[in-house]
């Protein structure tokens, strides 16, 4: 190694302990002198204190103000848990069950070997030479690499995405949809939350100096509340669902919350999930009907949210498509601006960490649409692997095809455990005391109602605590489950809920279940 020169200002930050001579000039020091001098004293001043350029009094206060209860204190709680069970602390429990996340593999469902296959021929185009892969992979791996630049998933695609799963994706929508879909509306993203942001991004300004307002359900899904925070000019508006009437929606809340805010926010967008995260309802074609024409009486951008699409466990009900509806209807409601999102992290596919997703963005005006475009260039494209996965999401094999009989067994098998998780769950907390619990009808997350006593809300009080929060700590603390307290997604004053994944392999939520249910009762005896 050689020796370097030093710039003269290391002379003004460094806090000499020894006599160095020509100060103010380049001096050469050997490797072993410039050791004594490390980066973070020369940052120090005089004092012997860091100086820090960013401090909490100058970060954007955004950022400070944004909160996402999925990554909360509580779920660092259960990490750092694990690790104390993993060096022999003592618990209750032998184990920290995680009910939190909707990452499907982290819960121990396998991928599906189809999607899984085709990923591993693109990875490595080789394997398609020499392998004994089945020959619709084989083919669906070549024809994807034709649309990749250089014939690798290595390179840039587009930033909207490879065009050639774009069209894949618009196929999809016509024929699930029964009316066609312009494949340029289409953008590849990363999972369904950078698509949603960017889409809220567009109308992130301040209209006749009043902020764009945002309708949010509420219990929402964290996202939209985090991504609103995140942004100067916007601000949440929140509408309830109707926990009795199995968390739906209705237009006389949706005029209530306009109303509420009036000349508070310019409204300009609302937000529907469907089906629902964290509660678990699907909606009617009426009720998606009476949503499109309140939107278009009040001049709303519809954002749908419709990423567990494929996940309907009641034979009741059936996922209707804003798109679909929005056409449908008709002039003038099919003139309408809406953006949907589908992800390949849902529905039976769990490819999370791909992060897979896409967004339909129809009827902007052709500046914005340019302009929109541009705001996505920024960020290059999305994973080129997670547009695979996407593809292998909306052309699943065909019939005769080599993996066809696999892929639904598998599919099947997947949806299958899902709707009867989805039963079992509601079941269970329907039986336990002071837990109440509307149908799972879609989505992978039930969220009961649980009635504390009037000593837990106290306790909670004191401990400055949501309650709902306090009790997901003390069931965390006391019997090892992992769940997330409702106040995290929004709720009515005065009542308390939590949320939990319906993904765990039946077995082990069973066994969950009748672990929640002894300390419900115990710590109800307690609070009495």
């Amino acid at each position: 190694m050689s020796s370097r020169f030093l710039p003269r200002t290391f002379y003004r930050v460094v806090n000499c302990s020894e006599n160095i001579k020509g100060r103010g000039c380049p001096i050469q020091l050997s490797p072993k002198s410039l050791n004594r001098y490390q980066f973070p004293r020369a940052m120090a001043n005089v004092s012997g204190r860091e100086r820090k350029l960013l401090t909490m009094d100058n970060l954007n206060p955004c950022v400070k103000s944004m909160e996402y209860v999925l990554s909360g204190p509580l779920v660092t709680r259960a990490a750092a848990i694990e690790k104390e069970l993993e060096q022999g602390a003592k618990k209750p429990f032998k184990e920290v069950i995680n009910a939190v996340t909707g990452d499907r593999q982290a819960m121990g469902q396998p991928p599906i070997t189809f999607t899984r296959q085709v990923l591993a021929l693109v990875s490595y185009p080789e394997l398609i030479k020499y392998s004994n892969f089945p020959d619709d992979v084989k083919e669906r791996a070549t024809f994807l690499l034709t649309g990749c630049s250089g014939g690798s998933t290595g390179s840039y695609s587009e930033a909207s995405g490879v065009e050639i799963v774009r069209r894949r994706v618009a196929e999809f929508i016509e024929e699930r949809d029964g009316f066609s879909s312009n494949w340029q509306d289409i953008i590849l993203c990363a999972g369904a939350s950078t698509g949603i942001k960017a889409v809220l991004k567009l109308l992130d300004c301040e209209t006749s100096g009043l902020k764009t307002g945002v309708m949010v359900p509420i219990p929402h899904y964290p996202l939209f509340p985090a991504v609103i925070a995140e942004f100067n000019n916007m601000q949440q508006m929140n509408y309830y669902l109707d926990e009795s009437n199995g968390w739906a929606i209705s237009i006389k809340e949706l005029k209530r919350a306009l109303n509420d805010t009036k000349g508070t926010c310019k409204p300009r967008a609302l937000v529907v999930v469907n089906p629902g995260n964290p509660t678990g309802q699907v909606l009617t074609k009426n009720t998606i009907r009476e949503i499109i024409n309140f939107a278009y009486e009040e001049g709303l951008f519809l954002i749908a949210d419709e990423v567990h699409q494929q996940n309907i466990y009641d034979n009741n009900s059936e996922f209707h498509s804003f798109k679909k509806v929005l056409m449908e209807m008709g002039l003038p409601y099919s003139k309408m601006e809406l953006a949907s999102f589908m992800s390949s992290s849902k529905g039976y596919m769990g490819e999370c960490g791909m992060r897979g997703g896409y967004a339909e963005v129809i009827n902007l005006q052709s500046g914005v649409k340019a302009m929109y475009l541009k705001s996505i260039s920024a960020n290059l494209c999305s994973t080129v692997l997670g547009q695979i996965a996407m593809d292998c999401v909306v052309k699943p094999p065909e019939p005769g095809g080599s993996s066809y009989k696999l892929f639904v067994r598998e599919k099947n098998s997947i949806l299958k455990m899902l709707t009867e998780n989805a039963k079992i769950a509601v079941n269970a907390f329907n039986s336990i005391e002071g837990m109440s619990c509307n149908a799972v009808q879609g989505a992978v997350y039930a969220f009961p109602q649980i009635y504390l006593p009037s000593n837990a809300i106290e306790t909670a009080k004191q401990k400055q605590m949501h309650p709902d929060e306090y009790y997901a700590s003390q069931l965390l603390e006391n019997a090892g489950i992992s769940i997330v307290p409702g106040s995290g997604f929004g709720q009515k004053d005065g009542t308390y809920h939590f949320r939990t994944t319906i993904l765990l392999p039946s077995a082990k939520l069973k066994a969950m279940l009748q672990i929640l249910r002894k300390f419900h009762e115990d710590f109800l005896k307690k609070q009495q």
